[in-house]
C-alpha cells in the first residue's frame, strides 16, 4: 500500500474534499451502496407500468444510492432471469462503471477525485488529505478502511418482476358485487323510483370493475444480489495505473482496456412471497400507484430477507434515542418482537474502523413502526410513530448514536 500513497501524494484533493468536509461524530453512519436494476418484460400485462414506476423508486434509505444511468434491462433473451442479469452486467462492464462512480471518474479525461469517498466515509477531509500527502501509516489505513467499509460494500440488485394474474378470483368478487347491485337496484327501483335504482346499479357496476382491476393485480419479484470485489491487489492496480487528477490519455486507455479486472461476485437470490397487498389508500384513478405499491412492497420484502440471510448485506441503523431505546427501522425490514439486535459501538483507531458489541436489544411488542410503503395511506397501525421502541436483553450502557444490526 506504500506504493499507492506515492501516487496519491500528487493528487489535488483539497478543493473537492473541503467542500464535502464531515466528521465521524455527525448524526450519520456508513451505509452499504446499491445499484438496483429491473429486467423488463415488455410482453407481459402491466410490463410498461412496472418499468415506469421502477425507474422512479428511491433506493432504501438504509443504503447509499449508487445507481448508474441504466435502470432497466431490455432483453429478448429466453435465458433465466439470473443469467440475463449476469449477461448484462458482464457485457456492459458494470463493475468497472461502479468503481468509476466511486471516484467521480470522467470517462473522457480519466480525471478522478475522492470527494464521494470522503462524504460517505465521514472522513475529516483536510485530515484525510494531510495523512495521504505525508504518506503516514494512518493514511495507508484510511485508504484500506475506505476500500473495505465503502467500495467493497457496493451491491447490485437485479430484480425480475413478474405480474401475477389473479383475475379468476377477482372476477368472482366482481360478479358477486354486480349481482348484489342489480338486486338492490331492482328493489329500490320498485319502491322509491327507477332513477334511484338505476343509479345504484350503475355505481355497483363501476365498483365491481374496480374490484376486478385491483384484486386481480399482484407481482412476484426474484431479486439476485451481487457484490463488487475490491481487494488490495485491485486497489493497488487502480491507484497506480488508472487514478489521475489531471487529464491523462494513457490512464484512460489503461482503464478502458482492463475493464475485466473489476468483477462482481454472486451472493444469492430471494423470491418474494407474492402475498396479496392491501390497496387501501390507493387512488383508483391512478393505476401506476397500485403498481408502485405492489412492486415496492415486494422489493422491500426481498431486500429485508437478503439482509437477514447474507451476513455481508446486513444493514446497520443508528439509534436516535437511548432512553427509551429507539431506531428508525420497522416492518419494512421484516422485524418482529422475536427479532434480536446487537448494539455496536463504532471505534476508530489509526484510520481503521471496528465495531464492538456492547448490548443486545429486542423490539417491544406493539411498538414496532410500520414503515412499509404507503402504510400511512392505508391507515395501518403504528404507521405514524416514526421509530421502533426496543428493550435491552443483555449488555452494558447504550448511547444515542450507537449502531444496531440484526442477529440471526
Amino acid at each position: 500500500m506504500k506504493r499507492i500513497l506515492t501516487y496519491i501524494l500528487f493528487l489535488s484533493l483539497c478543493t473537492s474534499l473541503l467542500a464535502q468536509r464531515r466528521t465521524i461524530s455527525e448524526v450519520d453512519y456508513r451505509r452499504s451502496s446499491i445499484y438496483s436494476l429491473l429486467i423488463y418484460h415488455a410482453e407481459q400485462d402491466f410490463g410498461k407500468n412496472i418499468a415506469d414506476v421502477f425507474v422512479d423508486m428511491p433506493i432504501s434509505d438504509k443504503y447509499n444510492d449508487h445507481d448508474l444511468s441504466v435502470k432497466v434491462i431490455q432483453t429478448n433473451s429466453t435465458l433465466p432471469s439470473n443469467e440475463k442479469g449476469e449477461q448484462f452486467l458482464k457485457n456492459n462492464h458494470i463493475a468497472a462503471r461502479l468503481v468509476g462512480r466511486w471516484f467521480n471518474r470522467d470517462p473522457q479525461t480519466g480525471v478522478c477525485d475522492m470527494s464521494l469517498i470522503a462524504q460517505r466515509g465521514l472522513y475529516d477531509a483536510s485530515e484525510f488529505k494531510r495523512q495521504l500527502a505525508a504518506q503516514t501509516v494512518r493514511g495507508n489505513a484510511m485508504l484500506e478502511d475506505a476500500g473495505e467499509e465503502l467500495i467493497h460494500n457496493t451491491f447490485v440488485l437485479v430484480n425480475d418482476i413478474v405480474y401475477i394474474d389473479q383475475a379468476p378470483k377477482a372476477q368472482a368478487a366482481g360478479t358477486a358485487m354486480s349481482v348484489f347491485g342489480a338486486l338492490l337496484g331492482g328493489v329500490l327501483g320498485a319502491t322509491v323510483g327507477g332513477d334511484v335504482g338505476n343509479a345504484v346499479n350503475s355505481t355497483t357496476q363501476v365498483a365491481a370493475s374496480m374490484v376486478n382491476t385491483i384484486k386481480g393485480f399482484n407481482v412476484k419479484v426474484n431479486t439476485h444480489l451481487y457484490r463488487l470485489k475490491w481487494d488490495e491487489e485491485t486497489a493497488q492496480t487502480f491507484y497506480e495505473t488508472m487514478y489521475t487528477d489531471t487529464a491523462d490519455v494513457e490512464k484512460v486507455k489503461t482503464f478502458n482496456q482492463q475493464h475485466d479486472m473489476f468483477q462482481l461476485e454472486y451472493i444469492g437470490s430471494q423470491l418474494s412471497s407474492g402475498k396479496n397487498i392491501s390497496f387501501m389508500g390507493v387512488n383508483l384513478d391512478t393505476p401506476d400507484q397500485m403498481v408502485r405499491k405492489a412492486c415496492t412492497r415486494a422489493i422491500d420484502e426481498n431486500i429485508a430477507n437478503l439482509a437477514r440471510n447474507f451476513e455481508v448485506f446486513k444493514t446497520k441503523v443508528r439509534l436516535v434515542s437511548a432512553d427509551p431505546i429507539k431506531a428508525p427501522i420497522g416492518l419494512k425490514e421484516n422485524i418482529s418482537d422475536k427479532s434480536r439486535f446487537e448494539v455496536l459501538q463504532q471505534v476508530e483507531k489509526d484510520g481503521r474502523t471496528t465495531y464492538k458489541q456492547v448490548a443486545v436489544i429486542k423490539p417491544v411488542a406493539g411498538q414496532i413502526w410500520d414503515n412499509r410503503f404507503m402504510a400511512g395511506e392505508e391507515n395501518a397501525a403504528n404507521a405514524d410513530i416514526q421509530y421502533t421502541t426496543f428493550t435491552k436483553v443483555s449488555g452494558g450502557h447504550i448511547d444515542v448514536g450507537m449502531l444496531i444490526r440484526e442477529l440471526k
